[in-house]
């Protein structure tokens, strides 16, 4: 057991012993103290010692169940995949099979999807055999697939030091503030949540898990705002992570007296970029937030802003266990929290992992980003999208010529199409999107689009001699149509 492992363990035996009535976990219905945690941790640890297996997928949503099957996982060192609900389908199928994981326990609704894939089910765990190695490198505690940048997202391999010792870190962080009651307000299989979840649990606070559904949660990217603002009012949490829309839903409803801040005491906010008028806004109204920067190949966060030292605009000063520096060429360069590998390829060995952000430091070293390396964006709702894995899917569809999709930094995605024929017309475009988006996840879904009026060419300067866009000139001409969220369809010069 590696020495993070030992001593999150014996933290959370020490709260056990000596916070014996304090409310651990708090889902829908079910509150638990931290000795019935522990004691039931423990329980479920012996149940997958007895299924003699190596890897487990949990298809949960937020609540009890997941935290105390996840923390079982955890100590007896399997492998643990959890698998997001907003993913797709065919989506989860990649994820169990590269995996080779030989239990899931999941949701009711997603039986005939395990059974249509070979699963069947015996008591509480949905069981499969799989034949030849295992592609998974040793020590790996947890398996995180990315949100997906294109149709069969990677798995990251993470050992149970790398992570814990960021969620002491973040525990150790907050610790100023002294929040005594954190509600998961991402999916725990977001591993961000998960992370902060274990810190709640360091610091022996109460860690609300309400469900995705009694939260508000409609799948990757939507909210019905009053039942999350009736939740937090109900449940009055003192720390929380936030993507930027969510901070950006908060802090308007804060505007409009509809949601009370001041017992909020650390707000977490990032997965994607925060603009600095959205952090003004929420200090103007008492939100006590603090933007962070990390990545999954690194264990999730490896920067944050903290009580005393907070610069807005900043993704924060570097974790104590990480070291970073800026290439010749300004990217971000990260050491000390590095993934063991790839699911399916060789194991990483190189110290210094490259980010694919460009970055530099102030003088009293915060972090400022200044944009990606490659053409992926990242929603506000922190989903990473590969735009060329959408725009494929549109160009295969009979009506679409040719296809730009853009969603940087915010909460719907937004097409530029080219039809094949003039004769085209806009229901049939529309037809078109229609049929890609049933077969991506919502947040990679083209939300809005427009029709050209010309296509991209050589000649007006929005495409390549050998026909790829030029990404950035085809954002300056159409920025005011990609970043219009109103009607779906209109057109474009």
């Amino acid at each position: 057991m590696s020495p993070e492992m030992t001593h999150f363990k014996k933290t959370l035996r020490d709260h056990a012993e000596r916070k014996t009535n304090a409310i651990a976990l708090w889902g829908d219905q079910l509150k638990i103290d931290y000795a019935t945690l522990y004691a039931e941790v423990m329980y479920r640890q012996q149940r997958l010692r007895d299924e003699d297996i190596k890897v487990l997928a949990l298809a949960l949503d937020n609540g009890v169940e997941m935290m105390l099957w996840d923390l079982a996982a955890l100590f007896e060192g399997l492998t643990c995949l959890m698998l997001p609900a907003f993913f797709s389908p065919a989506q989860r199928q990649h994820c169990l099979e590269l995996s080779q994981a030989e239990r899931v326990i999941a949701e009711p609704e997603l039986a005939a999807e395990l059974q249509t894939v070979g699963y069947e089910k015996t008591g509480e765990f949905w069981c499969k055999t799989f034949s030849g190695p295992t592609q998974i490198p040793e020590g790996t505690a947890k398996l995180t697939f990315t949100s997906g940048t294109t149709g069969t997202p990677k798995g990251v391999c993470l050992s149970a030091e790398s992570l814990l010792r960021v969620a002491r870190e973040l525990h150790q962080a907050s610790q100023p503030t002294d929040p005594r009651h954190h509600l998961a307000v991402l999916p725990l299989a977001i591993l961000l949540e998960n992370l902060g979840c274990y810190a709640a649990l360091y610091a022996g606070a109460t860690l609300s898990l309400p469900s995705q559904k009694n939260l508000g949660i409609r799948g990757a990217s939507g909210v019905d705002v009053p039942t999350m603002l009736g939740c937090l009012a109900t449940r009055a949490p003192e720390s929380l992570i936030l993507v930027p829309q969510l901070l950006l839903m908060l802090v308007g409803a804060a505007e409009q007296k509809l949601f009370n801040p001041h017992t909020l005491r650390f707000a977490a906010v990032g997965g994607a970029r925060v603009s600095k008028k959205l952090l003004e806004r929420a200090q103007r109204m008492g939100v006590p937030v603090y933007e962070g920067y990390g990545l999954s190949e690194c264990a999730s966060v490896v920067c944050l802003n903290r009580p005393g030292a907070r610069r807005p605009g900043s993704v924060g000063r570097a974790l104590p266990h990480v070291e970073i520096r800026i290439a010749d060429d300004g990217e971000v360069l990260i050491k000390g929290s590095a993934l063991l590998g790839y699911l399916g390829e060789p194991p990483h060995i190189d110290d210094w992992w490259p980010s694919g952000d460009l970055g530099e430091f102030d003088p009293e070293g915060f972090l400022y980003l200044k944009g990606r390396k490659k053409h992926q964006f990242v929603t506000s709702f922190g989903r990473n999208v590969n735009p060329e894995w959408v725009e494929a899917e549109l160009t295969q569809r009979s009506h679409i010529g040719q296809a730009f999709v853009y969603g940087e930094a915010m909460p719907s995605n937004h097409a530029l199409l080219w039809p094949h024929r003039a004769d085209c017309t806009d229901e049939e475009l529309a037809a078109a999107v229609a049929e890609v988006n049933e077969s991506l996840p919502n947040y990679a879904q083209v939300h809005h689009w427009t029709r050209l009026g010309q296509p991209f060419t050589p000649a007006n300067g929005l495409l390549t001699a050998n026909g790829r866009p030029r990404r950035d000139a085809i954002i300056e001409r159409y920025r005011a149509q990609l970043t219009e969220s109103g009607l779906s369809e209109e057109s474009a010069s």
